[in-house]
């Protein structure tokens, strides 16, 4: 199966901007695109734990009788395979089933709130269940199209962590962009997280990325995020159970959130390798 990007496409500017960075990163990872013009607010998804109701904003039924053109038009500019999703399947309830068979999936920061409600560091409910439960990374773009020249992984020792680390690897060996993963010491030395890597049994691959560990023992983590470049594409392990499940996200995902502009990858707890 030829891997692909879900995208739900909004026909307006905002969303113009967002559909041009997923184009941009199926171009950088050689994906299909998937496109959904939404005909109604509602449409469902079913993952492997939890069916999700998605309740999109008026925007994206903005001008439906230009939407696919301009989608089109887009997409006429690139050299990617590409399809208009045009659900057949519907429950009970009469809404859309979305299938969710995707390598990744595009999300601004939320899909039910007025775009000018949603701040740098806000996701959205919806967006924070769709992370809890995907088998895929969901890309959370900038508010304008931004390219990344480099890959930059945000590592603290977690299982999800490791898997954030896994995708970030990949991306760069098929990117040939650069990767640095970032890690906030949190009180261990270099050794023990690289130990961590190792018993995940990533040491090999790891060296064959040639990537950079950019450590810091020193400042607070909001301090140390200046040095994170602002074309990279930031990948973060999100985190899914014990005491912050209902939240999803800790402090530190919330404090990256709020201070980093860049287009993030993020790895959710129900994110399978295969």
């Amino acid at each position: 199966m030829t891997p692909k990007l879900f995208h739900i496409f909004r026909n307006t500017p905002m969303g113009r901007e967002t559909f041009l960075q997923s184009l941009y990163f199926c171009e950088q990872l050689a994906l299909d695109i998937d496109v959904y013009i939404p005909k109604q607010k509602k449409f469902l998804m079913y993952f492997d734990q939890q069916v999700i109701q998605i309740d999109l904003d008026q925007s994206y039924l903005f001008a439906p009788q230009t939407a696919r053109e301009h989608a089109e038009a887009l997409l006429a500019k690139k050299q990617l395979g590409y399809h208009f999703l045009q659900p057949t399947e519907q429950t009970a309830s009469t809404l859309p089933d979305i299938p969710t068979a995707y390598t990744f999936m595009c999300l601004p920061r939320s899909v039910s709130d007025i775009t000018s409600k949603i701040g740098l560091g806000l996701i959205g409910p919806k967006v924070r269940n769709i992370l809890r439960s995907a088998h895929f990374p969901v890309l959370i773009p900038s508010t304008v199209l931004k390219k990344w020249k480099n890959i930059t992984v945000f590592f603290g020792g977690s299982i999800n962590a490791i898997n954030a680390l896994k995708v970030g690897m990949a991306m760069s060996v098929s990117t040939q962009k650069p990767l640095t993963i970032f890690t906030q010491a949190d009180g261990k030395n270099l050794d023990e997280y690289k130990a961590v890597v190792e018993q995940a049994g990533l040491q090999e691959d790891l060296a064959a990325c040639a990537a950079t560990w950019a450590f810091f023992e020193n400042n607070d983590l909001e301090t140390n995020l200046y040095t994170v470049p602002h074309d990279a594409l930031v990948i973060v392990g999100a985190y899914g159970h014990g005491r912050i499940k209902t939240v999803m996200f800790g402090s530190k995902m919330e404090l990256l959130q709020s201070t980093l502009p860049n287009n993030f990858l993020i790895v959710g707890p129900g994110y399978a390798s295969e």
